[in-house]
């Protein structure tokens, strides 16, 4: 059985930081292509950043671009996201998902084959 935990969400004020986990069972993490998504109240699921299976190639939204950092350990079973600067746009949901692909990462939340249950990020203003 497949499971994606996250953790690290939470309440911080704009400018601030937080590093948020994902920590992956049940597959063969290093063959997967892992990425964070998020969704605001009323807005649509919306892609942040991606990671190749080696972390050789990242990918981010331009809205967090400079900003986030997605990185991976694949001998943890874990993929990160450190959200520096963070603004009250950045409020939401966050999930970690997975893709069985070993050639780059997608963008696009259709081809996700596991999903963790979201943590939830506040950025107060």
């Amino acid at each position: 059985q497949v499971q994606l935990v996250e953790s690290g969400g939470g309440l911080v004020q704009a400018g601030g930081s937080l590093r948020l986990s994902c920590a992956a069972s049940g597959l063969t993490f290093s063959g997967y292509a892992m990425a964070w998504f998020r969704q605001a109240p009323g807005k649509e699921r919306e892609f942040v950043a991606a990671i190749r299976w080696s972390g050789g190639n990242t990918y981010y939204a331009d809205s967090v671009k400079g900003r986030f950092t997605i990185s991976r350990n694949n001998a943890k079973n874990t993929v990160y996201l450190q959200m520096n600067s963070l603004k009250p746009e950045d409020t939401a949901v966050y999930y970690c998902a997975a893709d069985r692909r070993t050639i780059g990462a997608s963008t696009a939340w259709a081809v996700y084959d596991y999903w963790g249950q979201g943590t939830q990020v506040t950025v107060s203003s």
